[in-house]
């Protein structure tokens, strides 16, 4: 359901990849130590994977693709493996190509598009084998991306001081392993002219007015984040600039007013610990509260903190897929689960009878209605706030016994307690989303345990230049029917 826009690679794909691997290796390398490594293939998450000479203990790499000869320094380091940074590129790989930006946030630009592909699909296919344990998973080919480049609708900038960039501020991303740091970034190559021109607006206000950066090691200063969205079908922009809790009091609103060219400018206080966006309050500034865009010819409008498909023009291909792969005749009951502000279930509901979609942030939920209203389906869509691990059941409770149910999760994937709600509500077709194939793959091996087949997985490139990838899996309620192993 969502991506990460600054290239980082999270841990939990690295553990997934040695998740049957604990073989332990002599002569393991210490932290800061620089080694010469040659990457072999890719871990799910984009990190490169090396072996040590005459060890065979892996390193996972960033900053370098298969075939790189590299010279890179040991950060983290467990019994089994370690984790390093490419310092210096000795020998490039056959498949590098001229990145477009010296810059993180696009960390497979210097990878071949067709290469790429290769890669997305055969780590879905990987994880699936792997992870979930299919013998021979029903795949189908990669759908590639319409846009490889300048097609994000949404981009997370981050802020941190830098005594290197003009007026002591950096607003870009942060490298792989550097909490602390920011790259300045002044043409973001997977993000529109306007976008960037609004960044540098933003910047150059904060620059002229003295505005400072917000430290993350001794949590002083006021400029956080800055999230920017674009309605790549209405032309609407947003700008919202995330600041520290007490660094509102130091902020020349007008001033910022005056400076940023949009159609909606807000403004989020918060005191969050962690490197987030959501939360906090947020206040609007000027123009419009809410970004309008248009997907399969309904109108959304979309909420501050809501979720919404970063890529436009690939979410229509991803939702076409989904409508197909749901097979709805008309007379169907659909559960939409992680609806977010109902983009799926409205895509379907001209071929339902009934919808009902489950979100947990409350104004998402207020999009959805009101898209549902306004688009006439306002009788047959219903739309509630709530853990679908206990929403779910609500709605089984009430009567209501959906047909085909679809999934869009966050990125952790279902827990095994939602699992065995769907199982519960046992729909006769299943349409998984997943933005995360290390955690589709158990998923998948969960429900095939309780009684679903796995009819067909479908890797799509939504986010071209990065290693993430989406996939739609497919599966029909057994012969059998299906039975919760492990009810609670």
């Amino acid at each position: 359901m969502s991506d990460s826009s600054d290239g980082t690679v999270s841990a939990s794909p690295i553990k997934a990849e040695l998740a049957n691997d604990r073989t332990l290796v002599e002569g393991r390398p210490n932290r800061g130590d620089q080694i010469e490594l040659t990457v072999e293939s890719f871990a799910h998450g984009g990190a490169g994977v090396a072996r040590m000479d005459g060890t065979g203990y892996v390193v996972f790499v960033t900053g370098a693709i298969p075939g790189d000869r590299v010279l890179a320094e040991i950060g983290k380091r467990k019994r089994s493996f370690a984790e390093a940074r490419t310092i210096e590129l000795l020998e490039p790989s056959p498949d590098r190509v001229e990145p477009r930006g010296d810059h993180p946030g696009a960390p497979w630009q210097v990878l071949s598009y067709e290469r790429q592909l290769v890669e997305k699909a055969a780590q879905v296919k990987d994880a699936m084998v792997r992870l979930g344990q299919f013998e021979d998973p029903p795949m189908r080919d990669i759908v590639p991306a319409v846009e490889q480049w300048r097609y994000r609708n949404k981009i997370e900038f981050s802020f941190a001081p830098d005594a290197g960039a003009e007026g002591g501020i950096a607003c870009g991303f942060h490298p792989p392993g550097e909490w602390w740091r920011v790259v300045d970034v002044e043409d973001f190559v997977l993000a529109s002219e306007r976008m960037n021109a609004a960044r540098a607006q933003v910047v150059g206000w904060a620059r002229a007015h003295g505005v400072a950066a917000f430290d993350r090691k001794t949590r002083t200063g006021s400029l956080r984040n800055l999230v920017i969205r674009e309605g790549k079908r209405t032309g609407q922009l947003q700008v919202r600039l995330v600041v520290s809790e007490t660094g509102l009091r130091s902020l020349d609103l007008e001033s910022l007013i005056d400076a940023v060219d949009c159609d909606g400018l807000l403004l989020t206080r918060t005191s969050a610990e962690a490197e987030v966006t959501h939360g906090g309050e947020t206040i609007l500034l000027a123009g419009r509260e809410r970004l309008e865009e248009e997907l399969h010819g309904i109108t959304y409008r979309v909420s501050a903190e809501a979720f919404f498909q970063t890529n436009t023009e690939m979410a229509e291909e991803l939702y076409a897929l989904v409508r197909d792969a749901a097979a709805l005749e008309g007379w169907e009951r659909l559960v939409d689960l992680y609806c977010g502000i109902g983009t799926i279930g409205l895509t379907l509901a001209p071929r339902a009878a009934e919808l009902w979609g489950i979100e947990s942030i409350p104004q998402a939920i207020d999009d959805a209605m009101e898209a549902a209203q306004r688009e006439g389906y306002k009788d047959r869509a219903s739309f509630v706030v709530g853990d679908v691990r206990i929403a779910l059941p609500a709605l089984l409770e009430r009567g209501f016994k959906p047909d085909v149910a679809v999934v869009d999760p966050p990125r952790a994937g279902l827990s095994q307690k939602v699992v065995r709600r769907i199982v519960d509500a046992a729909p006769k077709r299943l349409v998984y989303v997943s933005c995360n194939p290390t955690t589709l793959a158990p998923n998948a091996r969960q429900l095939v345990d309780a009684g679903y087949v796995l009819q067909s997985v479908q890797p799509v490139d939504m986010f071209p230049q990065t290693p993430h990838i989406e996939t739609v899996a497919v599966f029909e309620r057994g012969p059998n029917g299906v039975q919760n192993p492990d009810r609670d």
